[in-house]
């Protein structure tokens, strides 16, 4: 008998946080989105095809196939609610099912949970994905009492529908919408937020976090190339400034000239003052022995900085260039396939991005 138990004290531990607990299950009420307030987003839910997508429905015949395809990844979306559970399950079901060979499900598909530990957001646990359908208890054994919780969205794939779970008998109520205005980020495939091992360390989502403002994610992998209907929709707003993180995707490299002002112009007819902040290209790290990688990542940047410096000749005003020269750091440890960031690469980046715009006088850091 003393064996038995002692194998039953064992094993309770080793049902770690993100794997549902059969022995609570039974207790658990699930809430959709009437619960809870979702940000990340800068469309009407009632323009989209899913709560989840990032572009309106009437995009899906203006924007090519493949951004029209990863609009529907939920990048740089979150969820936000206070409750008084003791624990929190999530449910999600995800559009593609989608798999990398450098990124971890955990960021392609997975949540992260945050809760506001003074005014501070910390992270919790992460929901592991099994596949379309997931379920997962995130935190347990909480005291009971009111607490604010955010979970981030997966980064490269779509959310169907997303429920929270908790204790029968416990509240859940909508987060207040955060007052402050919102810093969007228009870019390639790291701006999705690839290759973060999960959805809170893509930049945008530490950047939001750190800044406690929502931060908006226009981030399409292969396809950020400072295209007109992007630069429409994100002019519709009036943000903090705008980030634009685009030169890895320009093809042909030529684009830069041809695309620069043209999508500074877009925004400046909906928005005329809102700061336009334009980030050069963070090199491949193989440029550091490879001449024409070194030597292509200098002509791009080259094209931008003479880009920006016409515009600041013709009067254009509140635009700003950032070169990115070891935004992650001097050491190359920062990519886990010489482009894409790592967790490591994301944290550095964004921390050199606040400290570059606070610098500017755009941001109070």
């Amino acid at each position: 008998m003393i064996e038995k138990l002692f194998l039953f004290l064992f094993l309770i531990p080793a049902l770690s946080v993100g794997q549902t607990n059969p022995f609570d299950s039974a207790d658990i009420v699930y809430y959709g989105k009437d619960s809870f307030l979702l940000e990340g987003t800068i469309v009407p839910d009632s323009l989209k095809e899913n709560s989840y997508d990032r572009l309106p429905l009437s995009y899906k015949s203006i924007v090519r196939p493949p951004v029209w395809d990863l609009s529907k990844n939920s990048a740089g979306m979150s969820i936000r609610f206070l409750t008084n559970s003791s624990s929190i399950s999530v449910k999600w079901e995800v559009l593609n099912n989608f798999t990398m060979n450098h990124m971890a499900e955990s960021g392609i598909k997975g949540v992260d949970l945050y809760f506001k530990n003074k005014d501070v957001w910390q992270y919790l646990s992460t929901g592991l994905p099994t596949g379309f359908q997931n379920e997962s208890t995130v935190i347990s054994n909480m005291a009971s009492e009111v607490r604010e919780f955010k979970i981030f969205l997966p980064l490269y794939d779509g959310v169907v529908n997303i429920e929270i779970g908790i204790d029968s008998g416990s509240i859940i109520e909508k987060g207040l919408k955060n007052k402050n205005k919102e810093i969007i980020f228009y870019g390639t495939s790291i701006t999705q937020g690839g290759c973060a091992s999960r959805p809170g360390m893509a930049h945008t989502n530490i950047i939001s976090r750190k800044l406690d403002r929502d931060v908006v994610n226009f981030g399409f992998s292969g396809n950020g190339r400072m295209e007109t209907p992007i630069a429409q929709i994100i002019s519709e707003s009036d943000p903090l400034l705008y980030v634009i993180e685009c030169l890895p995707n320009m093809l042909p490299p030529e684009s830069v000239t041809d695309r620069t002002i043209p999508l500074i112009d877009t925004i400046r007819k909906n928005n005329a003052d809102a700061p336009i902040v334009l980030v050069d290209m963070l090199g491949s790290t193989a440029s550091a022995l490879d001449k024409e990688s070194e030597k292509s990542a200098y002509k791009i940047n080259s094209d931008l900085k003479t880009e920006y410096e016409k515009m600041i000749t013709q009067g254009y005003s509140n635009i700003f260039y950032i070169d990115s020269k070891n935004a992650t750091g001097s050491d190359n440890e920062g990519t886990v396939d010489g482009v894409h960031f790592t967790d490591l690469g994301f944290i550095r980046y964004a921390d050199f991005l606040i400290d570059r715009l606070s610098s500017l006088g755009l941001i109070n850091n």
